[in-house]
């Protein structure tokens, strides 16, 4: 492809990539008609000066505090609650060190996409629009969506499960799916409230699982040295297969793909002079410092749910869990069969086990937190949905039909399951569900590695040697577990068509995936795989020799 396909993020764009932002001040404004490119920016928080505390401010902490915090709910969907539980129950403690690996490395990565944000004035999805030719940022805008669309349902389902136990049956599954359709409308409305008022709002629904979860901590009250031995000790004796994919299953719901793009789009709501370097410098210094903060708080909520069902429910048996229940003349009994074998869980029958060993304060408590991991889920879902479709497409749709459009995908086949099978069939959605998201997960690490390498999109903000390193092994690891997770998903299909259907899907995805790993390794520095003109993005590597955007 010749020069002119390329879009450089300094340059006028071409009429096939308008409407853009005009960058030659530093400053995005995007151009869009009727209801504002997106409500989250029309409000940005300005940043105080603080003369005093030259090195570190927080007063300039609290006024970067809310992104972070935005992002860290992804850790917390209904997905990763159920990981965690069927991580306690299935290998105990001995799981823990995984789920802490797993958020560093989310940490690290969603360090990279807000760096992208804050230093280019630019969300992802966005670049990625500017940069990628047509057919593959089409092709990557799709992907995305549809691990937003699964991280959807994942939250429709919990919703539903949630209503379901508070109301003791009396809301049906489905009648728990059509009610989730009202936090849309919530949503819509909160929104008008200002960008503060809408983050202290997450910040509450944070603390409300904080407080139940950590409520069942305490009630259970777990072992503390074998919590700390679980944790700090990578190691999983006595583990098997099931043990190992559980692994694997942690990983993907820990680390999930849409959220690249929303916290680099989440961080362009703070005021920052993207022309001076000191600026930026430190706007990155702040956004990954709250981001390590609010990631903290979301591991020691998942860390409260594996302790309780690790110290509670390892080892248990269908008939002693039965038993228990049909004691304490719970209604929920038959979910167990009366037999030998091991017990497994899901955020529904945890919410059971929890009232049947515990009482029902347990069971309602329970039902808050997944009720608040559902909502505040959605509603950060309904973002990373808006920016990654303006930003890829540039469509100037409202906001309202945004989120019918995209809420009616997830909660239409949700909804035929919910009212033709029975809630084992709902909770299993979540089994596919995080294959679908894992599947995606090269869709969003790939491209945010490859423009954080770019010295001419991210000047002398670019990654260094040692990041490239770290970043492309990190990536390898997350996308070959994932894919692994993928497999052994198909493989328990039982099903020649499933099989078939599997292989010439994955020729297409591999090809596709390929690609973007082709052109991150030019990013990062092997020129010897450039082929002339034959990719666009390859020309920003004749840029390196030319002046960045100013930032002085």
């Amino acid at each position: 492809m010749s020069d002119g396909n390329y879009q450089h993020l300094e340059e006028t764009p071409s009429e096939e990539h308008s409407p853009k932002a005009d960058l030659s001040n530093g400053s995005i404004d995007p151009v869009i008609e009727g209801e504002p490119f997106t409500s989250y920016f029309d409000e940005k928080i300005p940043i105080p000066e603080d003369e005093q505390h030259t090195w570190f401010s927080f007063r300039k902490l609290w006024a970067f505090t809310g992104p972070g915090f935005l992002m860290s709910i992804a850790y917390l969907d209904p997905g990763n609650i159920e990981s965690d539980l069927q991580s306690g129950s299935v290998a105990g403690f001995k799981l823990l060190w995984v789920l802490l690996v797993a958020t560093i490395i989310g940490l690290l990565l969603q360090r990279l996409a807000a760096r992208l944000g804050v230093v280019t004035g630019l969300h992802l999805a966005e670049v990625c629009n500017r940069q990628y030719p047509k057919a593959p940022r089409i092709l990557l805008w799709l992907m995305v969506e549809i691990a937003i669309i699964g991280s959807d349902m994942q939250e429709v389902i919990g919703s539903a499960i949630a209503i379901n136990l508070l109301s003791v049956g009396i809301i049906p599954l489905w009648g728990g799916v059509l009610i989730t359709i009202v936090d849309t409308f919530f949503f819509l409305f909160l929104d008008k409230y200002g960008l503060r008022k809408l983050e202290a709002f997450f910040g509450l629904l944070i603390t409300i699982m904080a407080v139940t979860f950590g409520y069942e901590y305490i009630r259970v009250s777990p072992d503390q040295g074998q919590l700390l031995k679980g944790m700090f000790f990578p190691y999983c004796e006595g583990c098997g297969t099931r043990q190992l994919e559980q692994a694997v299953g942690i990983v993907g719901a820990v680390i999930m793909p849409h959220n690249m793009y929303l916290h680099s789009a989440l961080v362009k709501s703070r005021e920052v002079n993207r022309a001076n370097k000191k600026e930026v410098r430190e706007a990155n210094k702040y956004f990954f410092i709250e981001s390590a903060i609010a990631l903290f708080i979301s591991f020691i909520i998942n860390v409260f749910v594996v302790a309780v069902f690790a110290e509670a429910f390892f080892g248990k048996t269908n008939i002693e869990v039965h038993n228990e229940c049909f004691n304490k003349t719970s209604p929920h009994s038959d979910l167990f069969p009366n037999n030998t074998d091991t017990l497994e869980v899901d955020i529904y029958k945890g919410g059971v086990v929890l009232g049947c060993f515990f009482g029902p304060a347990a069971l309602y408590i329970w039902a808050i937190g997944i009720l608040a991991a559902g909502q505040s889920s959605t509603m950060t879902g309904t973002y990373s949905g808006q920016f990654v479709m303006e930003g890829f497409l540039n469509l100037k749709w409202s906001r309202f039909a945004r989120v019918i459009l995209t809420r009616s995908i997830a909660i239409t086949p949700t909804l035929f399951v919910a009212i033709f099978q029975d809630v084992e069939h709902l909770t299993g959605m979540n089994d596919f569900l995080n294959v679908l998201q894992s599947l995606q997960l090269p869709f969003a690490l790939i491209p945010v590695l490859t423009f954080t390498s770019l010295r001419p999109v991210m000047n002398e903000f670019a990654n260094g040697l040692g990041w490239k390193i770290a970043g492309g092994i990190l990536i390898l690891i997350v996308c070959s577990i994932n894919i692994y997770f993928v497999v052994v998903y198909v493989s328990a299909l039982g099903h020649v068509v499933f099989y078939v259907i599997a292989a010439l899907l994955s020729v297409a995805y591999m090809c596709f995936v390929v690609y973007l790993t082709w052109q991150c390794l030019v990013a990062l520095g092997l020129k010897f795989l450039q082929c002339g003109d034959t990719v666009s993005i390859h020309q920003i590597m004749l840029a390196e020799d030319q002046p960045a955007s100013p930032i002085n």
